[in-house]
């Protein structure tokens, strides 16, 4: 079954439309459940109590259990024609995609984590109060994902020295809590024992390159290409994702493409090539298996790896404004 409301605006990927009056599914991050996730889940209730429309939340203490509640989400949404909610980070709402993605239901956010690209190149508020009344007041707007051998990806996927450095800023994270300054002291730490160059066949539009790389990340978020100082977030905007191939070596050059990235001019460091496409073969040598990170969250995966943007698109509620304005310039 998939939602009704979804496959109306499939047929209209250059419109937006006004959210249905259904109810609202909401799987909720809550960490450790501590104090500050009362206040989220307060605030979230404080704006749809009074508005008068359904909802339901699911809050999530054990990360295991947030495939199994989104899909819990999804079939309601699925038999009341309602939208799905993610509540938290940009791994989170990776998770909820997943399954929210193949049914075609509207699909909401109320960003909660460190950086929140996702949803702030949608406009969508990092409130949570003001997010919520995205949710009631909003409309829908279809959203380009990134598929890598069929799992869904929103901002990123990576493997390399990436996925190790998210790995090591969760365990720090963990120890010091979730803020930026913990994230940049992790990927320094991370950094001075980098792990061994990766040797990668690159295959686009028939041809073929065998490269050693430290890192490779293919890109679906024109904003963190934005930042970082690359040209192919405008290729982004249009259909395609970004590869974006990092072949330094070593602790110094390393930490001179971090801070490169960091000040916005990552497009000038020697030692990092990009480039837009439409679908991407890379088949890393003598691998079975490799860890390959999507939106955070870090996987195993079989070569080779298959990067393309899915041929179906996420219905995203976005503020009115957002909707009429386009993705975030």
């Amino acid at each position: 079954m998939r939602c009704r409301e979804g496959d109306l605006l499939l047929s209209q990927s250059d419109e937006h439309t006004a959210t249905a009056p259904g109810p609202f599914f909401i799987v909720m991050n809550a960490g450790s459940g501590g104090k500050d996730a009362d206040s989220r889940e307060a605030a979230i209730r404080e704006v749809l109590s009074p508005a008068g429309r359904p909802y339901r939340i699911w809050r999530v203490t054990e990360i295991r259990r947030l495939p199994e509640v989104a899909r819990q989400a999804v079939e309601l949404a699925q038999q009341q024609h309602g939208t799905v909610v993610a509540a938290g980070g940009d791994g989170t709402i990776n998770t909820v995609v997943q399954t929210v993605l193949d049914a075609g239901c509207p699909f909401g956010v109320l960003p909660q984590g460190t950086f929140n690209y996702f949803s702030r190149t949608h406009g969508i508020p990092v409130d949570t109060a003001e997010a919520t009344r995205v949710l009631l007041h909003g409309a829908l707007r279809p959203v380009q994902v990134g598929l890598v051998n069929g799992r869904a990806f929103l901002v990123n996927a990576s493997l390399g020295l990436y996925p190790k450095l998210l790995e090591k800023r969760e365990e720090h994270k963990q120890i010091f809590g979730r803020s930026r300054l913990v994230a940049m002291f992790s990927a320094f730490v991370t950094l001075l024992t980098p792990p061994p160059q990766l040797v990668l066949t690159l295959e686009e539009g028939g041809a073929a390159e065998e490269m050693h790389v430290s890192t490779l990340m293919v890109d679906n978020n024109p904003l963190q290409l934005q930042e970082m100082g690359l040209p192919e977030e405008h290729a982004v905007r249009h259909g395609e994702l970004a590869a974006i191939v990092v072949k330094a070596k070593g602790v110094w050059q390393l930490f001179s493409v971090v801070a490169k990235a960091a000040l916005g001019r990552l497009g000038q460091a020697d030692t990092v090539y990009s480039f837009p496409f439409t679908r991407l073969t890379v088949k890393p040598l003598r691998r079975r298996r490799i860890k390959v990170a999507t939106d955070g969250e870090v996987t195993w995966m079989i070569p080779p790896l298959a990067f393309s943007a899915a041929p179906k698109t996420l219905l995203l509620v976005v503020p009115l404004r957002g909707a009429a304005e386009g993705e975030l310039r």
